[in-house]
């Protein structure tokens, strides 16, 4: 009999304007077919996004060589640990929005002959370029991960793309092969995945669908493929529910011209966003009423792919997701600097169970940001570095990485407030190369636990350990003072009987299962 492991991500929320005596505890159900799966979930849908926005790169990822904070290179080496630890399997880099007003010579040679520009998105700081092409494919050497370059439509040109690529991966003889070694790098890197773009019907140029498609494929056939590097480039997608903008795209473009076709959705109300912290119980609904839209935003772009590409050779790459709150006070409004609560840690586990569901179309997925922006897994003070909830969720759910998507079946009770409801459980599973099976379920309730049986068919289970992540209140956030306010701990509540798996999930709380 083969020895199984399973592991069981919970989530509950907790919210402190509804406060009652005694936690009510609800059933709920799942059944696993273990035997069933077909797809693979890719581990480049748990990626990452770092933009030269506020303290990301500088302060984030780069202090400089002569910096006291402990550097590799100018590179941190506390952030390079953190991240090796959740095994970040891509970067994208360097924007978003820098991207297409990022000209790349400007980032190589001597730093102090690099000339400045003014970041006239975010902040309106002026950016030295201290941290370019080179200090970037260090970092993703340090990392162990694979880098995602997006290139400049909006302000570049053809020419400055084609040669980019060029500087990067040809490993012969040529005029951008040459200066690279000039640069201090002999052999040419590896570099798979590559924007053309980035939100080219907003800030990357205020293009129609029709107009980028020509610039695509303009730009695409000039990003050429050296040696052995096969270039896998993206298409900038649509910005979330424009379903025009991925319908054109798809009748204009050859699916053997792209990889993926890039989607961004962020968990906002851009005329109220709301504060990230104390928050009100209608205020946490609300968000995650929002991020509970994406499996249909996602289900209609995909349905729009399938019928021009049954086959799915072309990627889904949610490149850009997250929450986006208020900045914190007295903070730079074009830092996009917030906190990070456990409510971030339920939309995570949200999006990563339903990136994980759609694993045969969505080949790739980028969190905003890694570091200090928007929905961070890490914050950086100086010398200082702390974890934030969402972190501790990508740790959890790594072991989803190129594991074996299972199908499963739900039943649950609903979320109810003001008469609205939303499902109050979230569920994904998969299996590895080891046999192991993993379950992540969310429950976004903030009042109610859940008696949970879990129907795991095809296999048996032996023995059952766990862990889980909570805190007091749906509110809760780590600090410099206190970085361990919201951190796993272990939970050995689980059973397992004659009639199946047994769970009793308390309230606001991430339990991990493992079961042998």
């Amino acid at each position: 009999m083969k020895r199984i492991s399973l592991i069981l991500f919970i989530t509950i929320g907790f919210c402190a304007c509804r406060l009652v005596a005694q936690e009510d505890i609800h059933k709920a159900s799942i059944i696993i077919q273990a035997d069933l799966g077909k797809y693979t979930i890719s581990r480049h849908i748990y990626g990452h996004f770092s933009e030269h926005l506020g303290h990301c790169i500088y302060g984030g990822y780069w202090v400089g060589e002569n910096s006291p904070i402990p550097n590799t290179r100018g590179i941190r080496k506390d952030v390079v640990n953190a991240l090796k630890e959740i095994q970040i399997p891509n970067l994208r880099w360097p924007g978003g929005c820098f991207a297409d007003e990022y000209h790349w010579k400007d980032g190589i040679g001597p730093r102090n002959l690099r000339p400045k520009m003014v970041n006239t998105h975010w902040g309106g700081v002026t950016e030295d370029n201290s941290f370019g092409t080179h200090e970037f494919m260090d970092l993703c050497e340090q990392l162990g991960t694979e880098p995602y370059i997006c290139g400049n439509v909006g302000s570049g040109s053809v020419e400055e793309m084609s040669k980019w690529v060029e500087y990067l991966t040809f490993d012969g003889i040529s005029p951008m092969a040459d200066l690279r070694r000039q640069n201090g790098r002999d052999k040419a890197w590896k570099v798979q995945y590559w924007a053309v773009g980035n939100e080219n019907w907003g800030c990357g140029g205020n293009m129609t669908p029709e107009f980028y498609s020509d610039q695509y494929k303009r730009y695409a056939t000039f990003c050429r493929d050296y040696g052995e590097n096969h270039l896998m480039k993206v298409a900038g997608g649509s910005n979330s529910a424009d379903y025009n903008w991925t319908e054109i795209l798809m009748q204009k473009i050859p699916s053997w011209q792209m990889w993926g076709i890039s989607l961004h959705y962020y968990t906002t109300d851009w005329w109220n966003k709301g504060p990230a912290t104390n928050f009100t119980e209608k205020q946490y609904f609300e968000t995650l009423q929002r991020c509970l839209e994406i499996p249909k935003v996602i289900d209609r772009h995909m349905t729009i792919m399938d019928r021009y590409d049954p086959e799915k050779k072309v990627a889904l790459v949610v490149d850009e997701w997250g929450t986006w709150f208020n900045v914190e006070p007295g903070t730079n409004p074009g830092f996009l600097f917030q906190q990070n609560t456990l409510r971030d840690a339920f939309v995570a586990g949200i999006h990563l169970n339903e990136f994980n569901k759609r694993c045969d179309r969505i080949k790739m997925a980028n969190i905003a940001q890694t570091i200090n922006v928007l929905q961070a897994l890490i914050f950086t003070q100086d010398e200082k570095m702390l974890l934030t909830p969402t972190y501790h969720v990508f740790n959890l759910f790594k072991v989803h990485h190129d594991a074996l998507l299972l199908p499963t079946s739900l039943t649950c009770d609903e979320y109810e407030l003001e008469g609205k409801k939303l499902p109050a459980l979230n569920v994904s599973a998969s299996k590895d190369k080891n046999g192991l099976i993993h379950v992540t379920v969310v429950n976004i309730d903030p009042l109610n636990g859940f008696a949970l049986k879990i129907d795991l068919r095809g296999v048996d289970a032996k023995d059952i350990t766990g862990k889980i992540l909570t805190a007091p209140e749906i509110t809760a956030f780590n600090t410099f003072e206190s970085p361990d306010a919201v951190k796993p701990a272990e939970f050995n509540k689980a059973g397992i009987g004659k009639d199946g798996i047994s769970v009793p999930i308390p309230a606001k709380s991430i339990v991990v299962l493992e079961i042998k």
